[in-house]
């Protein structure tokens, strides 16, 4: 197979979506063509309310404690979703070894796929309008730009 790509060690990102499970289908399927391992990754977004007016509804009286609590159930759900994601592996046979890491999502892949030497990125792309990628961006467009590492995108 000479010329072709050899992957070894497989980066699949998880966010608890359908296509991010997906993607760890793909991910799996990618591991055993190749025999490689599998790594997900689950990015908690670091909540960004500084100045944004309190509601007392909630109890909270600072945006520390908003956030706080943001931080909790972002966890709480990575958390479910890695623990599902290392069933389902563990169903097929493959091993998964699982990562939480807090803040920019498309950072935090690039960041991890570097540190533990991934040879491919598996990541789902959700059908966003113009507005939606306007404001909030795309994690699998800033990872396929930044990244060194072959990612393919799932849908």
């Amino acid at each position: 197979m000479e010329g072709y790509p050899v992957f070894t060690n497989i980066l699949v990102a998880l966010d608890g979506t359908e296509i991010s499970q997906l993607a760890l289908v793909q991910a799996v399927d990618q591991a055993r063509i190749w025999n490689a391992k599998i790594q997900a990754i689950y990015t908690a977004e670091t909540p960004q309310f500084n100045s944004l007016p309190i509601d007392q509804t909630y109890g909270m009286d600072t945006t520390f404690e908003m956030n706080r609590v943001i931080e909790k159930a972002e966890e709480s759900e990575g958390a479910e979703v890695l623990k599902k994601a290392k069933n389902f592996c563990a169903d097929k046979g493959i091993p998964l070894i699982t990562h939480m890491k807090y803040g920019d999502t498309g950072s935090e892949i690039i960041s991890l796929a570097e540190q533990e030497k991934s040879d491919l990125i598996v990541i789902g792309s959700h059908s966003k309008s113009s507005i939606d990628r306007l404001l909030s961006g795309s994690v699998s467009v800033f990872v396929v730009t930044h990244s060194k590492v072959t990612t393919m995108v799932v849908r």
